[in-house]
């Protein structure tokens, strides 16, 4: 009966993507204005094997000043889990809830160390409640899959 206990393990965490683009530089480095910053976060799951998920958490960072971009940051954080026995609606919950809060500090930290390695002040990202995520995600689901969602 042992190999039915819940299975709740963390593989690996990495980083699978990341880019810094600054289209403007050198000319926008020169502007006094104080740049907008708009952040854009996702989460994802897929299965990689029996009982074994990647979860990934993107981050874009987008500083511009006027209509013209300073930098564009983009990064996937990733990571491996091991999820067995678990009902199909807990299973969910933990890839939607559980693994990105395991995986999101990492991303924090990768995402303002490259900003500020292209020359910039570190860009923070707040911390988020995930659970608050998921569940606006499964509302926004429920709507469209009832067709009740505006277009």
């Amino acid at each position: 009966m042992a190999d039915q206990d819940p299975v709740f393990q963390i593989q690996r965490v990495y980083l699978k993507e990341a880019s810094l683009e600054q289209p403007n530089s050198p000319a926008i480095l020169l502007e006094q204005e104080q740049p907008t910053v708009d952040i854009q976060l996702g989460v994802e799951a897929a299965p990689v094997a029996e009982g074994v998920f990647e979860v990934c958490v993107t981050a874009t960072v987008q500083t511009k000043i006027k209509d013209k971009t300073v930098f564009l940051v983009e990064a996937k954080q990733a990571g491996i889990f091991e999820i067995r026995n678990l009902p199909q609606e807990q299973l969910g919950q933990i890839m939607g809830i559980a693994c990105p809060q395991i995986v999101y500090p990492y991303l924090r930290g990768n995402v303002a160390d490259l900003i500020q390695r292209g020359g910039f002040p570190p860009v923070h990202l707040s911390e988020i409640n995930f659970q608050a995520m998921y569940e606006q995600q499964q509302v926004e689901a429920a709507g469209a899959a009832a067709g009740t969602l505006p277009q």
